[in-house]
């Protein structure tokens, strides 16, 4: 993605497209199993444009509970692991930043990126026994304990 670029409708539309042929190339056989879609409810992901491209696609959309960005592997997973491994370094130009998380998704074994998605399961079951409600973390005598904001 260029620098300073909006994410709009069009845009993740034509990310669905690449991400498309991104898997028909790098993994045959996948398209014909299904292809499920977990992103959150901002408005690239609900656009008229954007949704046409996952049905011409024949991507299927898990849904999203509003106000529950930690679904996302990527929230609650692979970002945590990247900015440990980028904590405390020094970037002189962004083309470093992008080299070195280039450089540490590709150390990546296959086994990350399985228990990444897999733990994605006991996620929605929290979310599901929660009943949707907003999961609020605070920091106490140096340890994270969990505080639900019911209704």
């Amino acid at each position: 993605m260029e620098n300073k670029k909006t994410i709009t409708g069009d845009v993740y539309s034509q990310t669905i497209k690449n991400l498309r042929v991104a898997i028909k190339e790098k993994r045959r056989g996948k398209l014909t199993s299904g292809v499920l879609i977990l992103h959150d409810n901002a408005p690239a992901h609900r656009s008229h444009v954007a949704q046409a491209s996952m049905v011409d696609c024949g991507f299927s959309t898990l849904q999203h509970p509003p106000y529950s960005p930690d679904l996302a592997p990527s929230d609650f997973y692979l970002f945590r692991h990247l900015k440990k491994n980028l904590r405390g370094r020094r970037f002189l130009h962004d083309s470093d930043l992008k080299d070195a998380v280039l450089d540490f998704f590709e150390d990546q074994d296959k086994r990350f990126f399985f228990w990444g998605i897999s733990s994605l399961k006991d996620k929605w079951k929290k979310c599901i026994d929660i009943k949707g409600d907003y999961i609020e973390k605070k920091k106490k005598l140096g340890f994270y304990s969990v505080f639900l904001i019911l209704k």
